[in-house]
Order: C-alpha cells, then sequence, then structure tokens
C-alpha cells in the first residue's frame, strides 16, 4: 500500500469528492457561498452512513439512551441561560491595509492576506447566527440558530425522562445542523459555518460522573478504530485547565492527524450540573431527578460525547484514500469500511448486450434489499472496476454469459481484486458473510 503524500492528499480527495459525486461547493453556477457545501449522491449517501453507525452505535445497540430530534430556532432565553450570548465569542482582528479579517488566536502579528503588520485590536465576534421570527423585526422577535444541538437536550430532559421512564445513567441522543458564524471558515469541510452533529448527553448521579467520563471517552475512541479508522492517525488530547469551557469540569478530544496537523473530531466533556442548573434557574421549572429508592432530589451532572458528521465524514475519506497498482497501472482506491461505503455492492453485466440485462437486474433487485448499490453497464469491465474502487465500493458481482447457464457470478473484493465464482442461490449469504469478517 503506498499511501499519498500529506502534501497531495488535501488536494487528491478534494478532487475526488468533487469529480465523483462526494461533495460540491454550494451555489457553484452563481460563484459559489464560501464555506458551504452541498453532498452529492455518494457524499449523501455516505453521511447518512456515518450517522447511522453512530445512531446504531449510541442508541439501537443500548437500552440506556434514547433519541430526540430538537428545533433549530430557539429564543434567546435558552442562550441566555446557557451563557452563549455572553461567551460564545471569538477574538476578531482586521488587517487596515486589505481588509480581511482573521481569528486572532489563528494568526500571529502578520496578515496572512497581504503580509502587513498592520491590524486593529482584537475584539469579540459573536458566533451566533440571529434572525426574526414572524413578521416583525423588532427585539420580542429576535431567535437565533443553534450553535449547538445540546441544549434542545438540556430543555427537555424532563420531558424525555418521565415520558421514557428512564432514571440516571441514561441519555439522550441527537443528530442535527447547527450554525456558527465563523470568521475564517476553511480546510473543506473541517471548519463551516453550516454543519451537522452528533450529540449526546449521558445523565448520571453526580459521584458517578468521573467514571462514566472515563467510559465514554474509551467508547467513542473504540467507534473510530472498529469503523477502520487507523491508531496510528487518532489521540486523545485531555485539555488543559486554562482551555476548558465555562461548563466542564473535564474534557477529552478525540483528534484525527489531517495533511495540516491534529484537528478534533469529537469532544467529550463532564458538563457537571452547570446545564440543568442553569436553565431551571432561568426557566423557574425544576430539572431535578427524584429517586425514589434513596427519597433524595438532585440535578444530574451530565457527560457529553459531541461529534462532528461532516467532519467524521472527511476524516474517513482522508484515511481511506489510498494508490497502488494493479496490472501496471495506478489504481487510486478508496479502503471504506462497507459500513460507510456510498455503494456496497455493484453489479456489473459484463457487456451492454440485452440478453444479460434481465438476469443482472434481477440480481440487482436482490441485493437491494440487503445493500446499498450501484448498476454500470457502460465502458469496459476493467474500467468499471476502477470506477467503483475509486468510490470504495468493497464488492462488485459480475453477470456475464456463463451466468446464463451455470447460475453463478463472479465476486470480486476491491482490497485485494481477488475473484470467486459463486452460485446466485449463494450470492446473498456469502456477502453477508463478508461483512461480518
Amino acid at each position: 500500500m503506498a499511501e499519498a503524500p500529506e502534501s497531495t492528499l488535501m488536494e487528491k480527495v478534494v478532487n475526488l469528492a468533487k469529480r465523483r459525486g462526494f461533495i460540491f461547493p454550494s451555489a457553484e453556477i452563481y460563484g459559489g457561498f464560501r464555506s458551504t457545501y452541498d453532498y452529492g449522491p455518494l457524499g449523501v449517501q455516505m453521511l447518512r452512513n456515518v450517522k447511522n453507525a453512530w445512531w446504531r452505535s449510541m442508541v439501537q445497540n443500548r437500552d440506556d439512551v434514547v433519541g430526540l430530534d430538537a428545533a433549530i430556532l430557539s429564543p434567546p432565553a435558552i442562550w441566555a441561560a446557557s451563557g452563549h450570548l455572553t461567551t460564545f465569542s471569538d477574538p476578531m482582528v482586521d488587517c487596515r491595509n486589505c481588509n480581511e479579517r482573521f481569528r486572532a488566536d489563528h494568526i500571529g502579528d502578520t496578515c496572512p492576506s497581504c503580509g502587513s503588520k498592520d491590524l486593529t485590536d482584537a475584539r469579540d465576534f459573536q458566533l451566533m447566527f440571529k434572525t426574526h421570527a414572524g413578521p416583525v423585526e423588532d427585539d420580542g422577535s429576535v431567535a437565533y440558530l443553534r450553535p449547538e444541538t445540546a441544549q434542545g437536550m438540556f430543555t427537555n430532559f424532563l420531558n424525555v425522562q418521565t415520558t421514557s421512564r428512564k432514571k440516571p445513567p441514561f441519555g439522550i441522543a441527537q443528530i442535527g445542523k447547527s450554525f456558527r458564524n465563523e470568521i475564517t471558515p476553511g480546510n473543506f469541510v473541517f471548519r463551516t459555518r453550516e454543519f451537522e452533529q452528533m450529540e449526546m448527553e449521558f445523565f448520571v448521579p453526580p459521584a458517578e460522573a468521573q467514571q462514566w467520563f472515563e467510559y465514554w471517552v474509551a467508547q467513542r475512541y473504540e467507534w473510530y478504530l472498529d469503523l477502520g479508522m487507523p491508531a496510528e492517525k487518532l489521540q486523545l488530547r485531555p485539555h488543559d485547565a486554562d482551555e476548558l469551557s465555562h461548563y466542564s469540569a473535564g474534557t477529552t478530544d478525540i483528534e484525527f492527524q489531517f495533511p495540516w496537523g491534529w484537528g478534533e473530531l469529537e469532544g467529550v466533556a463532564n458538563r457537571t450540573d452547570y446545564d440543568l442548573k442553569a436553565h431551571s434557574s432561568a426557566s423557574g421549572s425544576s430539572l431535578e431527578y427524584y429517586d425514589q429508592a434513596s427519597n433524595e432530589r438532585y440535578t444530574p451532572y451530565v457527560i457529553e460525547p459531541a461529534a462532528g458528521a461532516t467532519r467524521a465524514m472527511m476524516a474517513f475519506l482522508l484515511a481511506a484514500y489510498d494508490e497502488d497498482e494493479v496490472g501496471g497501472e495506478l489504481r487510486t482506491v478508496l479502503r471504506l469500511d462497507w459500513r460507510l461505503a456510498p455503494i456496497q455492492v455493484a453489479v456489473l453485466p459484463l457487456s451492454k448486450k440485452p440478453e444479460l440485462e434481465p438476469l443482472a437486474r434481477e440480481v440487482l433487485g436482490k441485493l437491494q434489499q440487503h445493500f446499498y448499490c450501484d448498476y454500470d453497464a457502460t465502458q469496459s469491465i476493467g474500467k468499471r472496476y476502477r470506477r467503483q474502487d475509486e468510490v470504495g465500493t468493497p464488492w462488485c458481482v459480475t453477470v456475464d454469459f456463463d451466468s446464463l447457464e451455470d447460475g453463478a457470478v463472479t465476486v470480486r473484493e476491491r482490497d485485494s481484486t481477488d475473484q470467486v465464482r459463486v452460485a446466485l442461490d449463494h450470492l446473498i449469504a456469502e456477502l453477508i458473510n463478508r461483512t461480518q469478517r
């Protein structure tokens, strides 16, 4: 396996993403809209697969976590109570020479655009998107696009707890869009103003907070490894005391080695009882939990694993990108875990001759009940194999003229390029068995 040099890896992945329909620049025909992206046919499926894998791990395979889908628009009272209105900002500076703006903590004393040292003093820049709800734009109609999904889970704590009949320790999970008016977005989809989060708030008795914090750090780290992320590309980084968020008693980031250096994939934080107490005080509604067994009331502590879905997808693409040589020719291949691959099985009739199509379509229909599939009959079989390798398809099923006689097809494996003949009656079982390896 010959990895692409780090200096060119990013450029190659961005190019592949555009060319093969993973990620497009938004509003491209109008010149684009900075830091926004549209997910194409393959990208939307891979992103869905990332989210499905997270949901399966965090909710479906557990009996102590339930789901929620809270509103994106919310009133200022929520963000005043959470502290976002006063603390959710970044330091911003302007270059007086070229008029570009930057995050002060991302540059030195020199403008990265023009090289001028004539910069303004740093000032706070509020990161939340502000809008108005209703026909009148006044102070009474102010609303915000959420900068995180977490607050909807805190404000719904009692609703979820009483209707689901869960008791601490238990979690509320949510996947959804968040919005941050980043001063300097960049590095493709790593830092954008509109993004998707996968967050879970795990409510625990205060005395158990540390052990659950350590548990979730380990669980979330293993999730990336299980989906094929190389261990050498991951690291855990505990936050120093001076960088902890105002609500956190401890935070550990799971970081990925991007081409430009280590960057956060996910943060796991011990948010203590800050959020529930803040919303209880601001709203006048008690958010305590009554433990009948001990006859005591307490405000649960919260352990929060918060991951970026779009950021995770980008990291999986970077980790999977590879170049090797097959038959004396250079091959580009995405070595994606089958659970993340946007196409899991491709059905390829050997030629476009009409006598092959009925059987090939029949095979496709059966496979679609179990896998995300593609059907491709254009160009030579070798070129079609290369196309599927480049988008990460783990298995190709070729229907040829012998298939009409012997009732068998050829299954080709992406990474090794090995091919085996499999009877149609055993094809589904064969492929499902391969997913277990």
